[in-house]
Protein backbone atom coordinates (compact mmCIF):
# COMPACT_ATOMS: atom_id res chain seq x y z
CA UNK A 1 0.00 0.00 0.00
CA UNK A 2 3.36 2.22 0.12
CA UNK A 3 3.00 5.85 -1.40
CA UNK A 4 -0.85 4.53 -2.68
CA UNK A 5 -2.88 7.74 -1.80
CA UNK A 6 -6.25 7.30 -2.50
CA UNK A 7 -7.30 11.15 -3.62
CA UNK A 8 -10.79 10.61 -2.64
CA UNK A 9 -12.18 12.46 0.66
CA UNK A 10 -13.29 10.17 3.27
CA UNK A 11 -15.55 12.74 3.81
CA UNK A 12 -18.58 11.75 2.10
CA UNK A 13 -21.00 12.68 4.51
CA UNK A 14 -19.76 16.47 4.69
CA UNK A 15 -20.39 16.83 8.20
CA UNK A 16 -18.06 19.52 9.56
CA UNK A 17 -15.90 19.05 12.04
CA UNK A 18 -13.62 21.96 12.23
CA UNK A 19 -14.50 25.22 10.43
CA UNK A 20 -12.60 28.68 10.83
CA UNK A 21 -13.37 31.56 8.83
CA UNK A 22 -11.43 34.88 8.50
CA UNK A 23 -9.07 33.75 11.31
CA UNK A 24 -6.68 36.93 12.38
CA UNK A 25 -3.93 36.51 14.89
CA UNK A 26 -0.55 38.82 15.48
CA UNK A 27 1.81 39.02 18.39
CA UNK A 28 3.03 42.75 17.84
CA UNK A 29 4.04 43.30 14.56
CA UNK A 30 4.34 40.02 13.94
CA UNK A 31 1.29 38.95 12.07
CA UNK A 32 1.24 34.78 12.55
CA UNK A 33 -2.35 34.37 10.07
CA UNK A 34 -3.72 36.73 8.02
CA UNK A 35 -7.26 35.92 7.48
CA UNK A 36 -7.40 31.86 7.07
CA UNK A 37 -10.52 29.68 5.95
CA UNK A 38 -10.65 26.10 6.99
CA UNK A 39 -13.37 23.44 6.60
CA UNK A 40 -12.38 19.97 7.70
CA UNK A 41 -14.80 17.23 7.07
CA UNK A 42 -15.75 14.20 9.25
CA UNK A 43 -13.13 11.30 8.41
CA UNK A 44 -10.93 13.46 6.63
CA UNK A 45 -7.26 13.67 6.36
CA UNK A 46 -6.05 17.50 5.77
CA UNK A 47 -2.60 18.09 5.63
CA UNK A 48 -1.49 21.82 6.76
CA UNK A 49 2.05 22.63 4.42
CA UNK A 50 4.81 24.97 5.10
CA UNK A 51 8.00 25.83 6.26
CA UNK A 52 8.54 26.19 9.98
CA UNK A 53 7.45 29.19 11.53
CA UNK A 54 4.89 29.91 9.82
CA UNK A 55 1.88 29.91 11.72
CA UNK A 56 0.75 26.21 11.78
CA UNK A 57 0.91 25.66 15.29
CA UNK A 58 -0.51 28.32 16.03
CA UNK A 59 -3.48 27.63 14.10
CA UNK A 60 -3.66 24.55 16.26
CA UNK A 61 -2.92 26.25 19.62
CA UNK A 62 -6.44 28.77 18.60
CA UNK A 63 -8.32 25.45 17.43
CA UNK A 64 -7.87 23.76 21.16
CA UNK A 65 -8.55 27.12 22.94
CA UNK A 66 -4.95 27.79 24.07
CA UNK A 67 -4.61 31.10 21.95
CA UNK A 68 -7.29 33.59 21.47
CA UNK A 69 -8.37 34.93 17.90
CA UNK A 70 -7.73 38.49 17.16
CA UNK A 71 -10.79 38.45 14.67
CA UNK A 72 -12.52 35.39 12.98
CA UNK A 73 -14.47 32.76 14.17
CA UNK A 74 -12.88 29.08 14.99
CA UNK A 75 -15.79 26.21 14.97
CA UNK A 76 -15.04 22.89 16.52
CA UNK A 77 -18.20 20.48 16.41
CA UNK A 78 -20.57 23.65 15.83
CA UNK A 79 -19.60 25.51 18.97
CA UNK A 80 -17.23 28.84 19.19
CA UNK A 81 -13.67 27.59 20.52
CA UNK A 82 -13.54 31.06 22.34
CA UNK A 83 -16.97 31.28 23.63
CA UNK A 84 -16.32 28.11 26.02
CA UNK A 85 -16.11 27.84 29.31
CA UNK A 86 -13.68 26.08 30.94
CA UNK A 87 -15.75 23.24 31.72
CA UNK A 88 -16.74 23.08 28.46
CA UNK A 89 -13.35 23.29 26.70
CA UNK A 90 -11.94 20.21 29.05
CA UNK A 91 -14.73 18.15 27.39
CA UNK A 92 -14.10 19.37 23.76
CA UNK A 93 -10.39 18.59 24.34
CA UNK A 94 -11.16 14.76 25.64
CA UNK A 95 -12.42 14.86 21.90
CA UNK A 96 -8.77 15.44 20.40
CA UNK A 97 -6.49 13.47 20.32
CA UNK A 98 -2.30 15.27 19.37
CA UNK A 99 0.82 13.92 18.33
CA UNK A 100 3.75 16.01 18.25
CA UNK A 101 7.44 15.73 17.40
CA UNK A 102 8.72 14.13 20.67
CA UNK A 103 6.01 11.51 21.68
CA UNK A 104 7.01 12.52 24.79
CA UNK A 105 6.89 8.67 26.79
CA UNK A 106 7.31 8.43 30.50
CA UNK A 107 10.63 6.81 31.15
CA UNK A 108 10.05 4.98 34.26
CA UNK A 109 6.52 3.53 32.86
CA UNK A 110 6.18 0.34 31.00
CA UNK A 111 4.62 0.79 27.51
CA UNK A 112 1.40 -0.93 29.04
CA UNK A 113 1.64 1.85 31.91
CA UNK A 114 2.22 4.71 29.50
CA UNK A 115 -1.35 3.73 27.59
CA UNK A 116 -3.32 3.06 31.21
CA UNK A 117 -2.21 6.46 32.30
CA UNK A 118 -4.76 9.06 30.13
CA UNK A 119 -7.65 6.34 30.85
CA UNK A 120 -6.99 6.37 34.25
CA UNK A 121 -6.39 10.16 34.57
CA UNK A 122 -9.77 10.84 32.15
CA UNK A 123 -12.31 8.27 32.60
CA UNK A 124 -13.11 8.32 35.94
CA UNK A 125 -15.74 5.21 35.35
CA UNK A 126 -13.44 2.78 33.51
CA UNK A 127 -13.06 -0.96 34.59
CA UNK A 128 -9.82 -2.64 34.72
CA UNK A 129 -11.08 -4.87 32.18
CA UNK A 130 -11.77 -1.92 29.33
CA UNK A 131 -8.57 -0.64 30.19
CA UNK A 132 -6.76 -3.94 29.75
CA UNK A 133 -8.52 -4.48 26.28
CA UNK A 134 -8.28 -0.92 25.12
CA UNK A 135 -4.19 -1.17 25.44
CA UNK A 136 -4.28 -4.38 23.65
CA UNK A 137 -6.65 -3.12 20.99
CA UNK A 138 -4.11 0.09 20.39
CA UNK A 139 -0.80 -1.41 20.67
CA UNK A 140 -2.17 -4.06 17.42
CA UNK A 141 -3.41 -1.08 15.68
CA UNK A 142 0.18 0.10 15.53
CA UNK A 143 1.48 -3.26 14.96
CA UNK A 144 3.12 -3.35 18.80
CA UNK A 145 1.91 -5.56 20.75
CA UNK A 146 4.90 -7.88 21.37
CA UNK A 147 6.39 -4.58 23.28
CA UNK A 148 3.54 -4.42 26.11
CA UNK A 149 6.00 -4.99 28.86
CA UNK A 150 8.85 -3.44 27.93
CA UNK A 151 10.41 0.00 28.68
CA UNK A 152 10.49 3.04 26.33
CA UNK A 153 14.34 3.19 26.27
CA UNK A 154 14.07 0.00 24.60
CA UNK A 155 12.44 1.09 21.68
CA UNK A 156 13.54 3.12 18.14
CA UNK A 157 12.74 6.32 17.50
CA UNK A 158 9.86 5.08 15.06
CA UNK A 159 8.64 2.38 17.91
CA UNK A 160 8.43 5.24 20.33
CA UNK A 161 6.67 7.32 17.97
CA UNK A 162 4.07 4.75 17.04
CA UNK A 163 3.44 3.96 21.19
CA UNK A 164 2.77 7.84 21.11
CA UNK A 165 0.06 7.37 18.68
CA UNK A 166 -1.23 4.36 20.26
CA UNK A 167 -1.62 6.61 23.85
CA UNK A 168 -3.36 9.46 21.90
CA UNK A 169 -5.78 6.31 19.84
CA UNK A 170 -6.49 5.05 23.60
CA UNK A 171 -8.74 8.05 24.10
CA UNK A 172 -10.85 7.35 21.55
CA UNK A 173 -10.24 10.74 19.81
CA UNK A 174 -12.54 12.10 16.92
CA UNK A 175 -9.78 14.65 15.86
CA UNK A 176 -6.38 14.08 15.69
CA UNK A 177 -3.71 16.92 15.36
CA UNK A 178 -0.58 15.09 13.77
CA UNK A 179 2.43 17.62 14.43
CA UNK A 180 5.56 17.03 11.85
CA UNK A 181 4.81 13.18 12.37
CA UNK A 182 8.08 12.44 10.26
CA UNK A 183 10.15 14.76 11.65
CA UNK A 184 13.63 13.44 12.49
CA UNK A 185 12.84 9.95 10.95
CA UNK A 186 14.92 8.22 8.24
CA UNK A 187 13.09 8.02 5.21
CA UNK A 188 11.84 4.04 5.43
CA UNK A 189 10.59 4.85 9.14
CA UNK A 190 8.87 8.09 7.84
CA UNK A 191 6.87 5.69 5.26
CA UNK A 192 5.78 3.36 7.83
CA UNK A 193 4.35 6.58 9.76
CA UNK A 194 2.56 7.79 6.70
CA UNK A 195 1.14 4.80 6.32
CA UNK A 196 -0.24 3.95 9.98
CA UNK A 197 -1.52 7.70 9.56
CA UNK A 198 -3.92 6.02 7.08
CA UNK A 199 -4.75 3.15 8.84
CA UNK A 200 -5.86 5.19 11.65
CA UNK A 201 -7.98 7.20 9.48
CA UNK A 202 -9.29 3.48 8.12
CA UNK A 203 -10.01 1.85 11.49
CA UNK A 204 -11.17 4.64 13.64
CA UNK A 205 -12.61 6.78 11.03
CA UNK A 206 -10.56 9.96 13.00
CA UNK A 207 -10.75 13.91 11.39
CA UNK A 208 -6.79 14.52 11.23
CA UNK A 209 -5.22 17.61 10.84
CA UNK A 210 -1.85 17.13 9.85
CA UNK A 211 1.32 19.98 10.43
CA UNK A 212 3.84 19.40 7.93
CA UNK A 213 6.80 20.49 5.43
CA UNK A 214 7.43 17.01 4.41
CA UNK A 215 6.46 16.54 0.64
CA UNK A 216 6.11 12.95 0.93
CA UNK A 217 4.11 12.88 4.18
CA UNK A 218 1.66 15.34 2.72
CA UNK A 219 1.29 13.34 -0.92
CA UNK A 220 1.19 9.91 1.05
CA UNK A 221 -1.99 11.25 3.74
CA UNK A 222 -3.46 14.51 2.50
CA UNK A 223 -7.10 14.45 1.30
CA UNK A 224 -7.09 17.63 0.96
CA UNK A 225 -3.37 19.88 1.63
CA UNK A 226 -3.44 23.64 2.38
CA UNK A 227 -0.22 25.36 1.41
CA UNK A 228 0.29 28.27 4.03
CA UNK A 229 3.14 31.39 3.21
CA UNK A 230 2.91 34.55 4.95
CA UNK A 231 0.33 33.52 7.35
CA UNK A 232 -2.25 32.88 4.41
CA UNK A 233 -3.53 29.89 2.48
CA UNK A 234 -2.29 30.15 -0.91
CA UNK A 235 -3.34 27.16 -2.64
CA UNK A 236 -5.54 24.47 -1.56
CA UNK A 237 -6.54 21.09 -3.48
CA UNK A 238 -4.78 17.10 -3.75
CA UNK A 239 -1.09 17.29 -3.98
CA UNK A 240 -1.37 17.18 -8.01
CA UNK A 241 -3.68 20.59 -7.71
CA UNK A 242 -1.34 22.51 -5.08
CA UNK A 243 1.82 21.79 -7.02
CA UNK A 244 0.21 22.36 -10.50
CA UNK A 245 1.63 25.98 -11.22
CA UNK A 246 4.33 27.98 -12.27
CA UNK A 247 4.15 30.10 -9.71
CA UNK A 248 7.87 30.25 -8.23
CA UNK A 249 7.93 30.27 -4.68
CA UNK A 250 5.42 27.15 -4.55
CA UNK A 251 8.10 25.52 -7.43
CA UNK A 252 10.80 26.46 -5.13
CA UNK A 253 8.95 25.01 -1.92
CA UNK A 254 8.74 21.61 -4.14
CA UNK A 255 12.07 21.67 -5.39
CA UNK A 256 13.76 22.19 -2.45
CA UNK A 257 11.99 19.76 -0.30
CA UNK A 258 11.36 16.73 -2.68
CA UNK A 259 13.50 14.40 -2.88
CA UNK A 260 12.17 11.11 -5.13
Amino acid sequence: MHNMRKHVSHSDSKELVISISKLHKSFGENHVLQGIDLELYKGENLVVLGRSGTGKSVLIKIIVGLLKPDRGTVKVFGKEVDKLDRKELMELRLKMGFLFQHSALYDSMTIRENLEFPLVRNKRNISTKEIDESVKDVLEAVGLSDTIDQLPSELSGGQQKRIGLARTLVMKPEIIFYDEPTAGLDPLTSSEINDLINQVQEKYKTSSIIITHDLTCAKDTGDRIFMMMNGKFVRHGDFEEVFDTSDETIRGFFDYNFIQ
